[in-house]
């Protein structure tokens, strides 16, 4: 599709327009699912690849990770600690790094907070192959973000 550029385009075909409000219901969705658990939307994201690591990681794989930079995730990681998420601590074998881990209460909570997104999300009425194929076009776009960027 080639879009003319001889007529602006109305906002509500705007792809980024969509995203971005999509974006915004997104993270008013889970901060009313995670209050209950006194989370915030990018501390979820943290416990999730916590989770999916099963082991501690340093604070620059967690970025790069969650592509967030050093000046976002420290006070979220401070945050998290203060609250009993996550234990912060040097690397033994290099004390440059700072590695995080989850507290057993974040390993006691992980099935209640897990099990609360997925039941509100099954609010979407989607089917699994459904959401997949949605995931997948959002990642295309973001791919392809990335490769337009990198040509900038």
């Amino acid at each position: 599709m080639n879009i003319d550029m001889n007529e602006p385009t109305k906002l509500n075909q705007q792809m980024c327009f969509a995203l971005y409000e999509a974006n915004k219901k997104f993270n008013r969705f889970y901060a009313e699912v995670l209050d209950p658990f006194n989370l915030t939307y990018p501390q979820y994201l943290v416990l999730l690849n916590l989770w999916e690591k099963d082991h501690s990681v340093t604070m620059r794989e967690l970025g790069k990770e969650l592509a967030l930079d050093s000046g976002t995730l420290t006070p979220l990681l401070k945050r998290l600690e203060s609250r009993g998420w996550i234990v912060r601590k040097k690397d033994p074998s290099d004390e440059r790094h700072v590695l995080v881990e989850l507290t057993d209460k974040a390993i006691q909570n992980k099935g209640a907070i897990v099990n609360k997104v997925s039941s509100c999300l099954n609010h979407l009425n989607m089917q699994k192959n459904e959401y997949l194929e949605r995931l997948n076009d959002i990642n295309d776009i973001s791919d392809r973000l990335d490769n337009i960027i990198a040509d900038i």
